[in-house]
């Protein structure tokens, strides 16, 4: 928890509550359904909620903003992003069955209203949003392919609508048929631990 309130000071006490609960949730759910690296469960926190919150940092999203979690596995980014923006609707996606039930059972335990989850492809959505959102699900011109469809026209944030995804290592052949609608930014520049060295926040224009 350290991590997150070093550079999320000012969360509610409701907030804070909610981040402290995902670490016993997700050890419990995580000895039944491997929905994060046995090896890795230790470093919840940084590896997998701070990463998450490197969006909250590229963006504040208004009230009443849609976003859908492309291939949200366990619930990253989706969970840590809705737990910071209460007043926002996600819908978090997977095809897989047992991942996107840890999500949705771990949203449900800590109270998240703003929160529902689909066992689905990302093809068979069919709903409208103001960002799709994603952690490393797959290579960038993939995932504009597949949910293009899904961004609304209708416009509310500062960013105009799209997808952001978090990334790592050298962007320069995924991002090249997008260099006039995308930007590229370093994860370090917000958090300086090491882990972060080579992350990146990917932005697309739709």
């Amino acid at each position: 928890m350290e991590s997150i309130l070093k550079y999320f000071p000012n969360l509610s006490d409701r907030q804070k509550e909610q981040f402290a609960a995902l670490y016993d949730l997700y050890y419990d759910w995580n000895s039944k359904i491997n929905v994060i690296s046995r090896k890795d469960i230790g470093n919840l926190y940084l590896h997998h909620v701070l990463h998450s919150l490197a969006i909250a940092k590229y963006i504040s999203f208004k009230p009443g903003t849609t976003i859908m979690d492309m291939g949200c596995g366990g619930g990253f980014p989706g969970i840590p992003l809705a737990i910071m923006f209460p007043e926002v609707q996600f819908h978090l996606v997977d095809s897989i069955g047992k991942k996107v039930r840890v999500a949705g059972e771990i949203a449900a335990a800590i109270g998240l209203t703003n929160v529902r989850t689909s066992h689905s492809r990302a093809e068979e959505i069919k709903d409208k949003y103001s960002f799709v959102v994603s952690r490393a699900v797959m290579q960038l011109p993939d995932l504009v392919k597949i949910c293009r469809k899904n961004i609304s026209t209708e416009q509310s944030n500062a960013l105009p609508n799209g997808i952001i995804c978090l990334k790592g290592g050298d962007m320069t052949a995924e991002t090249q048929a997008f260099k006039n609608c995308r930007e590229i930014v370093d994860i370090s520049s917000y958090f300086n631990e090491e882990y972060f060295k080579d992350k990146k926040v990917v932005y697309v224009q739709i």
